[in-house]
């Protein structure tokens, strides 16, 4: 029986010629990842049983991005201990203030994960690395820190969905609106522990931001992960990021899919996600015919959307125009190298100039955590990836989750809005 690409790449890093779904296997990892909040539960595990070194000081990523620069005491408490493992250990890719981006931005942008490569963290949305042809999934703390000790991960082989794309996307369209759309088709649950797979012509159509975008959320369908078939795309990303060799692992033609989704972009209409699930999708055009959704908050950033593409698309939205009355907009681009990019090409000045603020790079408000906290009944648009109750602050409050260019139109007109031409 054929392979799919994630049962293909878990075969390789377990010594194995072949792997079925269900199987239960042990791998090698390539990378182990955690984040200021994740880490330091990992760090007390890793301490507890008795660990004194690490498999491979290159091949563990530690990010201080959620709650940084240090909002309160706790958060810095945390990086410190985080601080204190990377020196002890001597870990390379230790990313603190100054030189941080929010972890899944951060790590394809500095050449970290290549195709094929096995990847965890503790971190839900690690699943991200898919868009590079990787494997990659989120663990618990407990599991990051055996990876970082062994460099090694218990699996059980998932099955998979094919999507096959065909067509392009359409103007203001872009891979936000896919995968808002393929959840809002199969729901938050349609694809549970399997591993969602996109291949086809219509990859051609999507830049690795919308395939990064898109992967990111593959968790918000209950995937182990998504990944997409490696092309000329991928490969032009990677070269100059990284001198490591790797090889590209494709699907057997007689693979074993438990479902095939054929989704024609040049179908796809831009997407909102309404309260309180991503599976709760209204397009553009059905939203026009509701009454007007006054919204107090746009926040355009995260490991979903705060690349350079995503700015990009979002200051040719509000450029010469201002921000409605009332609504606070917060703009975060992903790493300090997308700051710098967006500083030097002026994208922050027409964000200010268009009356919003733009912070140095943070999870901040994608988790409540701070940068942009809802007070009770408040709505915002986000181009974040969940809107579970009390997700961005209070319990009465409401996420919207668009892509940049819906959000930032919502924001010149204080109501969820299509860009207006």
């Amino acid at each position: 029986m054929g392979m799919t690409m994630t049962q293909k790449i878990l075969a390789k890093h377990a010594g194995l010629d072949s792997v079925v779904p269900g199987q239960l296997i042990r791998a090698k990892l390539d990378m182990v990842l955690g984040n200021d909040i994740t880490s330091p539960v990992a760090i007390n595990e890793f301490q507890k049983n008795g660990f004194d070194s690490v498999f491979d000081r290159t091949k563990i990523s530690l990010v201080m991005d959620h709650f940084t620069p240090n909002k309160d005491i706790k958060a810095a408490k945390q990086c410190q201990q985080c601080r204190n493992f990377a020196d002890k250990y001597d870990i390379v890719n230790y990313y603190d203030v100054g030189n941080v981006g929010i972890e899944h931005a951060l790590l394809p942008e500095k050449g970290l994960v290549v195709p094929s490569d096995c990847v965890i963290g503790a971190d839900s949305h690690t699943c991200t690395y898919g868009a590079l042809g990787a494997f990659s999934t989120g663990v618990g703390s407990t599991d990051m820190a055996a990876g970082m000790a062994t460099g090694e991960a218990w699996f059980k082989v998932p099955s998979a969905i094919k999507f096959n794309l065909t067509g392009k996307l359409g103007k203001w369209v872009s891979g936000k609106d896919v995968i808002l759309h393929i959840i809002g088709m199969i729901g938050v649950d349609g694809a549970l522990y399997q591993s969602m797979e996109f291949t086809g012509e219509g990859l051609k159509s999507l830049s690795m931001d919308d395939r990064l975008c898109m992967a990111n959320m593959a968790i918000e369908a209950g995937a182990k992960n998504g990944i997409f078939e490696v092309d000329e795309v991928t490969l032009a990303y990677v070269k100059g990021r990284t001198d490591r060799q790797f090889e590209v692992l494709k699907a057997d033609p007689d693979a074993e899919y438990s479902r095939v989704i054929d989704i024609d972009l040049s179908t796809v209409r831009p997407t909102v996600s309404f309260p309180h699930l991503p599976e709760n999708t209204k397009t553009i055009d059905e939203i026009a015919k509701m009454d007007k959704i006054k919204i107090d908050q746009v926040v355009i950033g995260s490991c979903t959307n705060g690349r350079y593409s995503d700015l990009e698309t979002a200051a040719a939205v509000v450029k010469g125009k201002k921000v409605a009355k009332g609504v606070r907009a917060i703009v975060i681009p992903a790493t300090q190298q997308i700051y710098l990019d967006a500083l030097r090409n002026g994208l922050l000045e027409i964000f200010v100039e268009a009356g919003m603020v733009v912070s140095a790079p943070t999870c901040g408000p994608c988790l409540g955590g701070h940068m942009g906290i809802l007070a009770p009944g408040e709505r915002a648009v986000s181009t974040t990836n969940r809107n579970f109750v009390g997700r961005m602050g209070d319990v009465t409050s409401e996420v919207y989750l668009a892509s940049p260019a819906i959000a930032a139109a919502s924001a010149l007109t204080g109501y969820i809005s299509d860009v207006q031409e």
